[in-house]
């Protein structure tokens, strides 16, 4: 291997400094000018001549997902119902399956593009697509032993849902509990911006969340509504055994039937002129303030 601190410039000297450096770049680019542009910049004008593909839509019960992450966490899923893959040669190997579960898959082979067709160019698909079926949701009931859970109020950014899962998972919360209405489906926005996560940890919809916190109640949760404005910091409103803390959509916070029905309104002290979180960062936070306390 050459050694770049003695490898000559055009000029025939020596590249020794930054500076030398600098003025060969300089004198490239002049020269790419001159002759209609360097290799990588033709290769660079070619790809964005590219007409961008919207996609298809999935048929009725299939979600398609996609990322290596992600398609991998499914499918050491087993409660996850895979009916097609798409992959690349390159994108196989990379998740390194065994060879059963190569022959249980029965993946297609195929190239970037094909994969373009179903999800859309903007999908950042890393080679590999899968149609399954969406998991089935758990119900509240089966938190009885369960000692920390995330509620989200009406968040409807997948990106940001994505994220709240990665945090929940992390910070070991045993559930996120999210409305019927008003909150993103599963899909592969979500899916991708999670990771990995949305295998990892149980998932349940409820139709009204004022009545689910009341349900918690009785299960032994004390619940924590997260508010910029609340009347104790929320190292202050840890209680208990058990927590569920409940976090708004972000401008619109909490509803006010959710503000009434927590045990307690707190926010995250923040001494910055700043007030105010993204609603997965305030997620990561009031998870890692919770659990500390929790092992205590």
């Amino acid at each position: 291997m050459k050694d770049k601190k003695s490898s000559p410039d055009s000029s025939g000297s020596s590249s020794g400094t930054p500076k030398d450096s600098h003025y060969a770049r300089l004198r490239r680019q002049f020269r790419d000018q001159k002759t209609g542009g360097s290799e990588q910049n033709s290769q660079n004008q070619r790809f964005s001549k590219r007409k961008p593909v919207a996609g298809t839509p999935a048929g009725d019960g299939i979600t398609r997902l996609y990322g290596l992450h992600t398609v991998k966490a499914a499918i050491e899923n087993p409660r996850r119902r895979i009916f097609r893959m798409m992959v690349t040669k390159n994108a196989l190997a990379r998740l390194e399956l065994d060879e059963a579960t190569i022959a249980r898959l029965d993946p297609e082979m195929v190239e970037p593009r094909d994969i373009d067709t179903l999800t859309g160019s903007d999908a950042v698909h890393q080679g590999v697509m899968i149609e399954t079926a969406a998991l089935k949701p758990r119900k509240l009931q089966d938190l009885k032993e369960g000692k920390l859970l995330l509620i989200l109020d009406q968040v409807t950014d997948p990106h940001n849902v994505g994220a709240i899962l990665r945090s929940a998972v992390a910070f070991g919360a045993d559930a996120l509990i999210t409305t019927s209405r008003h909150s993103p489906q599963e899909s592969g926005v979500l899916a991708k911006s999670a990771s990995g996560a949305l295998e990892m940890i149980d998932q349940i919809e409820v139709r009204n969340l004022a009545d689910a916190i009341l349900e918690l109640h009785e299960l032994g949760y004390m619940t924590i509504g997260l508010d910029s404005e609340g009347p104790q910091e929320m190292e202050h409103a840890l209680k208990g055994g058990k927590l569920a803390l409940v976090l708004g959509a972000e401008g619109k916070g909490l509803r006010q039937k959710t503000r009434e029905t927590v045990n307690a309104l707190a926010r995250l002290d923040m001494p910055g002129a700043i007030k105010s979180l993204n609603v997965s960062n305030a997620a990561a936070i009031s998870l890692y303030a919770a659990q500390r306390f929790l092992s205590k």
